[in-house]
């Protein structure tokens, strides 16, 4: 079964890895448990809208699509917090210019399969996996309408199958390879904030906005119709927690009380919190991420993260292209090709889901704090006077390549140093100056 791959699992690092596949001139085949998003474009409930970075457009760039995915994305500026009275503040991510983007998860998939079909990329839904001999890169896949198997054979198998991956779990069994799944405390649900009577945003469009409260928060994402995708991250059990919300009057206390402009632009939250599931959030972490030469893993199968800095999907993505650059340079020998993917890649999984963790308590307790947002401004000043000395950790992550393990160490040394610095006397008033430029630059 030379040059056949088979990819399991559509999302979107299966679908951006089986167009680089075939681009190198491989036989594709995508087998997808789920039914088939390009005819249902099936939406809401569990999608969390995506905010696409560099890391992620770098990949999409290198695929030849990222100005047909830049035609459904929004750029977002900077982020906007909502205080308890509807007050707002902002904060830019990082220079005036810079932006992250909003899309759709839905959306976003439904383009990147559609691309690879049109590369020749053969797409099979309903089929779940329910086997995998890997000395014989052998997959057997069960029909989940009909129930009947289908046996298929290929060079390599790529396991693309998200967070409670199939290819994985074999792995794990029959290899004995690390694995872990750490839940944490908080769930999500998902609401949606509606466009208004002629199709405007009710919010600013090209902002993130988050409403901070503390140990939970909200969010809200633009779409390209006017609406705004949403995400309560709260407490499972415990004060403010989803444990009270059951009824429709705790569920509209809740909200009027502690978000209450968001309140009165959704008129039908309680059908909404009905509706939408509840789902619970985790870290998945798993070593090593191939079988010799015989299969590898993308994606959340190899390191599903918390969403809280944005790069899930953007990590994702990446690993695509790390996958295809050491496919280029290794084509004729798989199996350093693979060993090398893993060692590269691992850290880098660890470091994004240490991000992920650190951005859940700068977004929901310190874009609340006028000290964080001073801090930041001053960290930005300094980039822009020092730009070879100093990107600021959240630029690092969003609109560079810097590995995230390397980011992440740095990101710390410099916390350090601007916890030293927000400690000198009335540093509200003297930020600008160059005594504190120059003190910083002396730390480092």
């Amino acid at each position: 079964m030379k040059n056949n791959v088979t990819i399991v699992g559509a999302g979107l690092a299966g679908s951006l890895c089986a167009l680089y596949l075939s681009k190198k001139g491989y036989k594709v085949s995508v087998y997808e448990r789920r039914g088939d998003l390009r005819s249902e474009m099936i939406t809401a409930g569990k999608s969390i809208n995506l905010a696409l970075s560099e890391r992620g457009l770098t990949a999409l760039r290198k695929a030849g699509i990222e100005n047909e995915i830049l035609k459904i994305a929004i750029p977002m500026y900077k982020r906007i917090m909502h205080d308890y009275n509807g007050g707002l503040t902002e904060q830019f991510y990082g220079n005036e210019d810079q932006a992250i983007y909003s899309v759709s998860r839905a959306q976003l998939n439904v383009v990147m399969m559609k691309l690879a079909a049109q590369n020749g990329v053969n797409l099979y839904f309903n089929q779940k996996c329910t086997e995998v001999d890997f000395p014989n890169s052998k997959i057997v896949f069960a029909n989940t309408i009909t129930d009947t198997k289908s046996v298929v054979y290929s060079e390599f198998l790529v396991g693309g199958d998200g967070a409670f991956s199939a290819v994985r779990s074999e792995m794990v069994k029959k290899y004995g390879h690390e694995y872990s799944y750490n839940k944490i405390e908080h769930d999500y649900k998902e609401l949606h904030i509606p466009a208004g009577q002629n199709g405007e945003f009710l919010l600013e469009k090209n902002a993130l906005h988050i409403w901070p409260r503390g140990n939970f928060m909200l969010i809200a994402l633009p779409n390209l119709d006017g609406s705004f995708t949403c995400t309560l991250f709260a407490a499972k059990k415990g004060l403010n927690s989803f444990e009270g919300l059951k009824s429709k009057k705790q569920v509209e206390n809740y909200f009027s009380k502690i978000f209450p402009d968001f309140f009165k632009m959704v008129p039908d939250l309680y059908d909404q919190w009905t509706a939408n599931p509840t789902s619970s959030l985790g870290i998945i972490k798993t070593f090593p991420w191939h079988i010799e030469d015989k299969a590898v893993l993308i994606g959340d199968s190899a390191h599903a993260t918390v969403p809280f800095y944005g790069q899930g999907m953007n990590a994702s993505l990446e690993d695509c292209r790390v996958l295809d650059e050491l496919l280029e340079k290794n084509e004729k020998d798989l199996g350093k090709c693979f060993n090398e993917y893993s060692k590269i890649r691992k850290p880098n999984g660890d470091g994004l889901q240490a991000l992920s963790l650190h951005n859940f308590i700068v977004m929901r307790d310190k874009t609340a704090d006028p000290k964080f947002l001073l801090q930041k401004k001053i960290e930005q000043k300094f980039a822009n006077t020092f730009p070879e000395k100093w990107i600021p950790l959240y630029s690092m992550v969003s609109f560079t390549n810097i590995p995230y393990s390397k980011a992440w160490s740095i990101g710390k040394k410099q916390e350090a140093i601007m916890q030293e610095i927000m400690k000198v006397p009335n540093i509200e008033s003297k930020w600008e100056e160059e005594e504190i430029m120059l003190k910083i630059l002396k730390a480092l």
